[in-house]
């Protein structure tokens, strides 16, 4: 009885020949979930926005303090990030902290930060109470191998009175609220 196939058991309708076009489809659909993952993937992405949270607070008079905050599975590009305040100018360019080095298969070894960045901005002539615009640009990638364009996010805040309490954080985008608030 060499080369005949296999008879089918009683509890086994379809014999060996069920499990295996099961087994063959089963193959097949993780295959294509796998494929298909990375697009399910950049589909689930966050808008700009959301991100890479951007806020900021007068500290005193004559300190901003910037923040991003980003979120889990994204990174910002630390020297695409800029900050500029109107009317009155920052005195200088910003100490950024250090990054985390990154070989970054869009531009190289790069230093990026994730999580939150807080960054104080001094101003060069400014006056206790006024009002400021900080404006930030960045430019940030999600672990998905899917870099977002270079974005704009402005906040105005008042400067705090001398000797006044620093001010509270004012976020870009302000978080949505749910139906229940």
């Amino acid at each position: 009885m060499t080369g005949s196939p296999p008879k089918p058991r009683p509890d086994d309708p379809g014999g060996g020949i069920a499990r295996g076009r099961a087994a063959r489809a089963a193959g097949i659909a993780l295959l294509a979930a796998a494929a298909a993952a990375p697009a399910l993937a950049q589909g689930d992405l966050l808008p700009n926005e959301r991100a890479f949270a951007f806020s900021a607070r007068g500290l005193d008079e004559k300190t901003v303090e910037a923040r991003f905050v980003v979120a889990d599975g994204y990174y910002l590009y630390r020297d695409r990030l800029k900050f500029t305040v109107e009317p009155e100018p920052v005195a200088g360019s910003p100490a950024l902290p250090p990054g985390k080095v990154k070989s970054d298969k869009f531009f190289g070894d790069v230093e990026i930060y994730r999580g939150q960045l807080v960054v104080r901005l001094p101003l060069r002539h400014s006056a206790p109470g006024q009002r400021v615009k900080v404006t930030a640009e960045s430019q940030g990638c999600a672990d998905v191998e899917v870099c977002y364009p270079p974005q704009l996010q402005s906040v105005s805040l008042p400067l705090p009175l001398a000797g006044g309490r620093p001010g509270s954080l004012v976020d870009a985008v302000p978080p949505k609220k749910s139906w229940l608030d």
